[in-house]
């Protein structure tokens, strides 16, 4: 087969486009943070030469700083006019007013709603789920660091619970349904009641639901590492009666968050709502599906397990996760999102497209071959909610770029949202019968998931969840170390994806081209050692990230450079207690 014009072809032309988006995007992110740390060490100069001049201010110039901070803190009695007496009102002009008449050329304004109290018990609720998702992300991360290990060093160890096999399924199990599941739905205890204006239905039941979810991942991880298994597909591998324990969790919460949706005390239901409470419903759908034994019989169970995997993603987690978005974007930026329309739009045509999607992994198979052009279809018509969400987002950051380089959470929400548009539309190029052809069965599909399920899902869920925890606590993380996670998991990830991603498509023409199949993993030996330094920095970011997330009991102090007579005072008194 003629392979000399692949880049003629127009998949593998917009996933080298998609490709470099957020290379780019990284690139000025990186810049605009550069120039912030230049600023804060001309800023800590700048203060060290102050404190100097301070220690040196002679008896004249601290006897004018004390009476400019007597003059400062001069303020009227409003008084002044009238004296004490009291005022005299024989007529009865102002005792004897009752009401008084709004003036007609004043429009009344609708007054500011005050901030909702956050329950104690929500609170710890909220903070049990999120530290719950940190732990799983360790823990599963952690496993597949040692797969990426054992790519480069296939001979490392040979005990049967610790093989590729079982353990690759243990990963992949721990961080959708412990880290990315449990992360979304302790975010969704807090938005839910929020944009409903009432407390959340249940804190008990929303226990419960956490206790069933972190054992269906707990006995999953057992039973798949000492060999028992669904024996299915991918991302199905735990077995019914676990499966069924994780969906029990999900109705606990679907249910508390309709009763609370129901006794909303807003009119409209928020679309964060909208996209939450569907998402719970698709994942509970698509798990009795998956997991029916009716279909679990040659083609249908193929195109199940298409079915299965792909709403998985796209209706469970990115469903959610959007959802969220919806609402801490905005709260984020203090500002409303640009166009609730477009959400709207963006949900419904999701659900249009994506439920159709599932059969473009299994192209050129033996499904019948409409169904196969209708999963194309379908992923060409993912464009329309794609575009609509992230034009969106963007649009929801005009007037607010400039908070991009002062803020630590705000890179997060970007490459989360960078990531979205670039990682669904690089599925959408690879359902292409000709790069579905060239990448399927490669390491390409690894890649492509990592920019999925780590790029949107996991950016997003640190962006929320850094937002969300200094306001249950009352206290920050280190910025430093925010920081560090931040380029630790981005430059991981491009390390892992990038690398992977020019291999497979190399493998992949090596097939097409019939060498032989050792040549393929030969050749693939540098590309997965780079899949392994990539792994090895995102998973250091996850330990950055649990760092961050203990600590944040604890405050960094701003670095303020005192500017008033009082100001001055005050650190110059601080300095002598400290000599």
């Amino acid at each position: 087969m003629d392979t000399k014009n692949i880049f003629s072809e127009s998949g593998i032309l917009i996933t080298i486009f998609l490709i470099a988006i957020p290379i780019i995007v990284a690139s000025l992110i990186f810049i605009a943070k550069s120039f912030s740390v230049i600023n804060r060490y001309q800023k800590r100069k700048e203060l060290k030469k102050f404190n100097e001049k301070l220690k040196s201010l002679t008896p004249a110039e601290i006897e004018k700083l004390e009476l400019r901070k007597k003059e400062l803190e001069f303020s009227l009695t409003n008084n002044e006019l009238s004296g004490n007496a009291t005022v005299k009102d024989s007529r009865g002009l102002i005792d004897k007013i009752t009401n008084s008449e709004d003036l007609n050329f004043i429009s009344i304004k609708k007054k500011s709603q005050p901030r909702p109290f956050i329950e104690p018990d929500l609170t710890k609720l909220v903070l049990w789920y999120l530290a719950c998702a940190v732990f799983w992300l360790l823990f599963g991360t952690t496993v597949g660091e040692y797969l990426g290990i054992k790519f480069a060093a296939p001979d490392v160890e040979h005990l049967s619970w610790l093989s590729f096999g079982r353990l690759r399924p243990v990963h992949t199990n721990a961080v959708f349904w412990g880290w990315a599941s449990l992360g979304m739905m302790g975010l969704g205890y807090y938005v839910v009641p929020r944009v409903s204006n009432v407390p959340v239905a249940s804190i008990k039941q929303g226990y419960r639901s956490l206790i069933l979810i972190n054992a269906s991942v707990i006995l999953g991880s057992i039973f798949l590492m000492a060999g028992i298994n669904n024996g299915g597909g991918e991302y199905r591998e735990y077995i019914w009666p676990v499966m069924a324990l994780f969906g029990i969790g999900v109705l606990l919460s679907l249910i508390n968050f309709y009763k609370t949706i129901a006794n909303r005390a807003t009119k409209e239901i928020y679309v964060s709502n909208w996209y939450i409470v569907s998402a719970m419903m698709y994942v509970l759908v698509i798990a009795f599906v998956a997991y029916w034994p009716t279909w679990q019989n040659g083609l249908g169970e193929t195109i199940v397990q298409g079915y299965y995997m792909h709403q998985g993603v796209g209706m469970w987690f990115m469903l959610f996760s959007l959802g969220l978005m919806y609402y801490f974007l905005p709260q984020q930026l203090n500002k409303p999102i640009y166009s609730y329309s477009l959400g709207i739009l963006a949900f419904w045509t999701q659900i249009l497209f994506y439920t159709l999607i599932g059969s473009h992994h299994f192209i050129f198979s033996a499904i019948p071959w409409w169904l196969q052009t209708v999963a194309i279809v379908g992923s060409v018509g993912m464009v329309i909610p794609v575009v609509a969400g992230t034009t969106n987002f963007l649009m929801t950051f005009k007037g607010a770029w400039h908070k991009l380089s002062s803020s630590y959470t705000l890179p997060f929400y970007l490459i989360g949202i960078i990531f979205y548009f670039t990682g669904s539309l690089q599925g959408t190029a690879e359902a292409f019968r000709f790069t579905n052809l060239v990448w399927h069965f490669t390491d390409f599909t690894v890649a492509h998931s990592h920019l999925t399920m780590y790029g949107i899902i996991s950016f997003m869920l640190w962006a929320f969840i850094y937002t969300i925890v200094p306001r249950l606590t009352g206290k920050e993380p280190p910025q430093i170390t925010v920081g560090a996670h931040f380029w630790l998991a981005l430059i991981g990830l491009l390390f892992y994806t990038v690398p992977l991603m020019i291999g497979a498509t190399l493998k992949g023409m090596m097939w097409m081209n019939g060498k032989p199949f050792i040549d393929s993993v030969q050749m693939m030996a540098p590309y997965w050692l780079w899949r392994a330094i990539g792994g090895t920095l995102m998973w250091i970011s996850h330990i950055v990230f649990a760092y961050n997330f203990y600590i944040m009991v604890s405050r960094k102090d701003e670095i303020v450079i005192p500017e008033t007579a009082p100001e001055i005072l005050k650190a110059k008194e601080l300095l002598e207690k400290e000599a």
